[in-house]
């Protein structure tokens, strides 16, 4: 079967993700590291269309990429200008890469009705604009805007469009299913048309609005595309776009295709992290291969059964994709992940043992009084060397004051004034923050960094607050959750109190702790 080309296009498509906003540094970051993990292609933006994009494709000017080949997009030709005088087509040549990408319009509709021109017109917008980007040597990319929806409305004139690019001399047709609502059956058989109506190689580019973008961009490699467009994590407008993470593991695992970066398939998980950290996202904990979850054992008949062979319950190696293994601590469990988690922190403990059964005991009676460490598993972690006597604090609290102030203006002002000690260092110190939460993070931060300046590499992800008996109302006692995330990873510690602040400074102390103990020794 022929190779897989895989087109990552994070850098434009997946940077229209509500909430994303990539500056020029995180590009080049992010650029770099799908270089490392030779991605085919990297698709950096439409430098026509903003500052930003142009100065990424300068930038690479200077520092080229070594393996992946960097590609700039836009459009055809505006219906007004010619080609040689187009500034779109001009800022693609401009970018100075081997490749060029260029969208046109495939659906009808879209000609009449939002461009408002003639059917004809547009064929010659494809052809002149793909013949530039030719007489300049660039390799051509046309991408079929609303490909499908054009298809299934006029199949005469989409199948048109190809062979227009095709003649004018595209090295590659993406077939793009732009608003996400073909199903996977139609592929198949819509694809077998488009290769009896041109013969240059195509691809497949799959937005998620049906939830089958990935499904659809397999079906499509199956029925004979050889290169497929997608983004890190699934990013994308409205509900994303094809997620490469899992089409990699996919295709490398479960299908045997080879495409270049099939041999670093164990750093997905890593990629995965590092994408989601640059982007500002939380990680997604039931992502296929790379979640935290995804190979996450709840049931203690599970747990018993992987114990004795993994494939029982697990449909790939975790390690093979760079993920891990992960027992939850629950009453469901009983004591066999209570020694799972201990040996992993290097302590040797038997189920029978007085130690596991004072452990199991433990955890029974903390989840009776609200704590839940199946969804906390740092905090678990703590809680076992706590208990073995194995740790000792990475500083000690002296005292801190959270105050909440409501000026003339309106405006509210949180403050937490925070004092401790880092072995036998004072530090006392004030900080500010959106929230009594946020300032005691600020805060605790700004006491410890001196000293471990590896929190700087961590953030909060979430925050969230349950109330677990709503009859005692504001007495009543309040469960904390903190998401907390790093470059590698992201993990959950739990706080619980009658006292929001205290349940939250619980929690937010126990994930300081927790990056801590990943790197060093408790002083």
């Amino acid at each position: 079967m022929k190779r897989i080309e895989i087109y990552d296009t994070t850098l434009r498509d997946g940077a229209q993700t509500e909430g994303v906003s990539y500056s020029v540094d995180d590009k080049i970051k992010i650029a770099q590291r799908l270089d490392a993990m030779e991605i085919d292609y990297v698709e950096a933006g439409w430098p026509y269309s903003n500052p930003k994009d142009e100065e990424v494709f300068a930038y690479f000017k200077k520092h080229p990429l070594k393996k992946s080949v960097l590609v700039p997009f836009g459009s055809t030709r505006h219906p007004k200008n010619r080609a040689d005088k187009d500034p779109n087509l001009q800022s693609l040549v401009k970018a100075s890469t081997d490749a060029v990408t260029i969208f046109g319009k495939t659906w009808d509709l879209h000609v009449t009705d939002v461009f408002r021109i003639e059917l004809e017109q547009n064929c010659a917008m494809i052809d002149e604009s793909i013949r530039y980007l030719k007489k300049h040597k660039r390799r051509a990319f046309y991408d079929a805007e609303h490909f499908f929806d054009g298809f299934k409305h006029n199949p005469e004139y989409a199948l048109k469009t190809l062979k227009t690019a095709e003649a004018a001399g595209a090295d590659r047709i993406i077939l793009c299913d732009t608003n996400g609502g073909t199903l996977f059956y139609e592929i198949p058989d819509i694809i077998a048309q488009v290769q009896r109506a041109v013969s240059v190689p195509l691809g497949i580019h799959t937005h998620d609005d049906t939830g089958f973008a990935n499904a659809n961009a397999l079906a499509a490699l199956q029925a004979g595309c050889i290169q497929v467009h997608g983004t890190m994590n699934g990013y994308g407008e409205r509900c994303g776009n094809a997620d490469l993470i899992v089409l990699m593991a996919i295709l490398a695992l479960k299908m045997r295709r080879q495409f270049a970066a099939s041999k670093k398939i164990h750093e997905l998980t890593e990629l995965s992290y590092f994408v989601s950290e640059i982007s500002n996202m939380r990680h997604k904990d039931n992502q296929p291969y790379v979640g935290r979850s995804a190979f996450a054992h709840k049931g203690g008949i599970h747990i018993d059964a992987v114990l004795k062979n993994p494939i029982t319950y697990e449909h790939v190696v975790p390690d093979s994709v760079g993920n891990r293994r992960r027992f939850l601590v629950s009453e469901l469990a009983g004591k066999s992940s209570i020694v799972v988690k201990a040996k992993e922190l290097e302590f040797e403990l038997n189920k029978k043992s007085e130690e596991a059964k004072q452990l199991h005991q433990l955890v029974q009676q903390m989840e009776k009084q609200g704590y839940q460490f199946e969804a906390a598993e740092a905090s678990f972690k703590l809680l076992i060397q706590r208990h073995l006597k194995k740790y000792s604090p990475f500083f000690t609290l002296l005292g801190f004051r959270a105050i909440v102030e409501k000026r003339e203006n309106g405006h509210l002002i949180s403050e937490a004034t925070i004092k401790l000690k880092v072995g036998e260092s004072l530090r006392h110190v004030a900080a500010e923050g959106d929230g009594p939460v946020n300032a005691l993070d600020n805060a605790l931060r700004k006491a410890l960094e001196t000293f471990y300046p590896e929190l700087k590499n961590m953030r909060l992800t979430d925050f969230k607050v349950r109330v677990l008996d709503e009859r005692q109302g504001t007495a009543a006692k309040v469960r904390v959750l903190i998401h907390s995330q790093d470059e590698h990873e992201s993990w959950v510690t739990i706080g619980l109190s009658e006292n929001i602040i205290e349940a939250a400074w619980n929690a937010l102390v126990d994930s300081i702790e927790y990056t801590l103990l990943k790197k060093r020794k408790p002083k």
